[in-house]
């Protein structure tokens, strides 16, 4: 008789998802930094259109390359629109913030997402979260008003816009959970793009000559084509790169790495704009990351205690 469970992920496959992780947390500051250097000519809505529109025309090879089908199922069109949605009010949240706030600063705010899918997961879908991940939880937020703070006293209300990206990117990944056991990744990618291409052409067409500082299109002059160009270029490289670490090793396993991405995007902030965190904001982004590696760590403790139990001789 077979053995039904697969076996662990090989020690080159985990080196390898490790590596990916690693050039995702390298790559995906490089669309913050694109989109914030484009944002000096370029309006934010076309920005986030720039975003997907390439997303899309560089996923179609690759999707017919490998020959995927492009069919969906019925019962999928909702969650794909629903993902869409959400991640580009993400973006658009994002873009608008950068393009006046340092790179870590909006990113730090951000990095609360996961804090909310767990505050969903608990008391919405029911899911079993210990207090101490609450807890967590709770003093990640707290960490984001260290952040907060000066940046509302620096800029205004556009400090809160990272606040929309972490609830729509977390409702992005609450979407993404289904869909990425039904979907190929590509595939997921592919379509994403399209929808939300889709979505924000016909606004740009509408808000043409309305005088909008944020949707009014522009022609691109000199090296905007190249920033509008590479924020879609990384969006897509560095989300392949996560989806195939999430594939090559365990979750928990990674997860610590993302926080990688808070100093890649300090640092290319100073060195590009000469932009870095104040004591405040530093103590801020000290406190999430501190907290979302606790909520990590405590999720592998409660994964280890299911498979002790699970793996114990029934009395």
């Amino acid at each position: 008789m077979s053995d039904a469970t697969s076996p662990p992920p090989s020690t080159d496959r985990i080196l390898a998802g490790v590596a990916l992780m690693l050039g995702f947390c390298l790559t995906a500051p490089l669309l913050d930094v694109a989109a914030k250097l484009a944002s000096d000519s370029v309006p934010v809505g076309q920005i986030t259109a720039a975003r997907f529109v390439v997303q899309c025309a560089l996923m179609a090879p690759f999707l017919l390359g490998m020959g995927l089908s492009l069919r969906v199922a019925r019962g999928r069109w909702l969650a794909l629109f629903l993902r869409a949605v959400f991640l580009l009010v993400a973006t658009f949240c994002f873009i608008a913030a950068i393009s006046v706030m340092p790179l870590a600063d909006a990113l730090a705010i951000v990095f609360i997402a996961p804090f909310i899918v767990l505050l969903v997961g608990k008391f919405y879908l029911g899911e079993d979260v210990g207090p101490r991940r609450v807890g967590a939880a709770l003093v990640g937020f707290a960490g984001v008003l260290f952040v907060i703070q000066p940046s509302f006293a620096a800029f205004g209300a556009v400090a809160l816009f990272p606040l929309g990206t972490a609830v729509c990117f977390a409702s992005y990944i609450l979407v993404t959970r289904g869909l990425s056991r039904q979907m190929h990744p590509v595939t997921l990618q592919f379509y994403t793009g399209l929808v939300a291409s889709l979505l924000c052409i016909p606004v740009l067409i509408l808000a043409d000559g309305s005088g909008s500082a944020v949707l009014d299109p522009v022609w691109p002059a000199g090296r905007a084509w190249l920033w509008l160009f590479g924020v879609g270029f990384f969006a897509a490289l560095s989300h392949m790169m996560m989806t195939y670490a999430l594939s090559m090793a365990p979750s928990a396993t990674l997860a610590p790495l993302q926080y990688l991405e808070l100093p890649v995007a300090t640092l290319l902030g100073y060195l590009v704009f000469r932009d870095f965190p104040n004591a405040l904001t530093l103590t801020g982004i000290a406190i999430i990351i501190g907290s979302g590696l606790y909520m990590i760590h405590r999720e592998r403790v409660t994964a280890r205690q299911l498979m002790t139990e699970r793996a114990a001789p029934p009395i």
